[in-house]
């Protein structure tokens, strides 16, 4: 079987899946704009990169995003009619369907049979945009984020069938498109990604690190910005540490913005967000970005792990985290709800609510073997529901069950 993957920025969502498919035996590619990372026997197919949107204008503003999807789209068309030119066709396609890519796939393909990745759709209410209390989306706001959802509303109406990684992603989506749409998370590594609790990090100044000894509280996002609540983090950080000198922060993100605006006046969220809190310098670690490796230990030797995030896509550093016995102190917001009981297999305090963040994590820092049941439960729920091979198991029945034409 020849499976075509399509995703703008590399393997992203597909990298277990490609790799399993191909060291089973089947012929994989991949088709996008950049390359992340590369799996043996896996060819990728890079095709142009198209430039971005322009906002030129109050309809460019519009237009914009729309264009650009629908300019990545035929990149992926061309290269798809290129590949059955050559005799390459192949017999599914499974894809990204969030800028455009698999637009056009079954206009080239019409006989064969496609998946789209369901990640989000943009609304202007019961998600991300308006959460924050002075995030008051105006006309020309909705519009633009009706706009936005062009590509997967044409994607949706064409491909064989969908997947989402939470059901709260799913439910986004149009009621329509739902029945179509099946729940299956990508899943984490439970081998790798394990409790340790005789695990050790080495910081760059010497500084050795362990379960306990002094306690560490992790924060990890892959931009340090208020979509995954870094200014609430940091601010309940310092009232920790005035209770709690003992206590270490470390910060893991890089210093741009993945999600929503930059700070007024330009910047970093860290360096403004920094400025405003009197923090001690041995009491705070800014890693940057660092090895998964290095993310796996630091799970380890977490006291607890600060996790928070408006109604957006659920990172993967939460599962990983969970899968390595963390203690997750979760914002309760709808896709953190979906993976933590609070109480039960971690603790949920409200997003904006910094005083209640500190005391929860003050609390585990006092008594932490009270709060190891939690521990054991968190890894319990991603053996049950989030383990890879399972993941992979369900994955490749939804294919399957779509190449059958069910």
């Amino acid at each position: 079987m020849h499976v075509a993957f399509v995703h703008r920025r590399g393997f992203g969502q597909f990298a277990a899946l490609a790799s399993h498919l191909a060291e089973t035996g089947h012929d994989v590619s991949l088709i996008s704009e950049s390359v992340d990372r590369r799996i043996p026997s896996v060819r990728v197919i890079r095709h142009r990169v198209e430039p971005g949107p322009r906002a030129d204008s109050q309809m460019a503003r519009h237009l914009g995003i729309p264009d650009h999807h629908v300019r990545i789209g035929h990149r992926v068309a061309e290269t798809l009619d290129a590949m059955v030119r050559h005799g390459e066709r192949p017999d599914i396609v499974i894809g990204h369907i969030g800028w455009g890519s698999m637009m056009f796939v079954k206009d080239v393909l019409p006989q064969v049979p496609a998946i789209g990745y369901c990640e989000f759709f943009y609304r202007s209410e019961g998600a991300d945009v308006g959460f924050a209390p002075d995030d008051v989306p105006d006309l020309d706001t909705r519009k633009r984020l009706r706009l936005r959802n062009v590509a997967q509303l044409l994607t949706l109406e064409a491909i064989d069938g969908g997947v989402s990684p939470t059901r709260w992603q799913k439910s986004l989506y149009p009621a329509p498109a739902q029945r179509r749409i099946a729940v299956c998370h990508e899943g984490v590594d439970t081998q790798r990604f394990r409790p340790d609790r005789n695990a050790t990090l080495k910081f760059p100044d010497g500084r050795v690190l362990k379960p306990g000894d002094p306690p560490i509280v992790t924060f990890v996002s892959r931009d340090l910005e208020p979509y995954r609540g870094f200014p609430q983090a940091l601010a309940a950080a310092a009232k920790v540490i005035r209770s709690n000198p003992d206590a270490i922060f470390v910060f893991v993100g890089g210093d741009g913005v993945s999600y929503g605006a930059p700070p007024p006046g330009g910047g970093s969220w860290k360096d403004q967000l920094m400025a405003e809190h009197d923090i001690p310098a041995d009491r705070i670690v800014f890693t940057g970005a660092i090895s998964h490796d290095l993310l796996r230990k630091l799970y380890q030797v977490s006291a607890a792990h600060i996790y928070l995030t408006y109604p957006f896509v659920l990172s993967w550093s939460v599962i990983e985290a969970m899968s390595c016995g963390a203690l997750i102190i979760g914002s309760d917001t709808a896709p953190v709800q979906e993976v933590i009981r609070s109480g039960q297999n971690g603790l949920l305090v409200p997003f904006y609510d910094t005083d209640a963040l500190a005391g929860t994590i003050l609390d585990v820092l006092k008594a932490p073997e009270k709060f190891m049941p939690l521990r054991v439960a968190a890894r319990r729920t991603i053996e049950r529901s989030f383990r890879l091979i399972d993941c992979i198991g369900r994955q490749k029945a939804l294919i399957n069950t779509v190449l059958q034409g069910n």
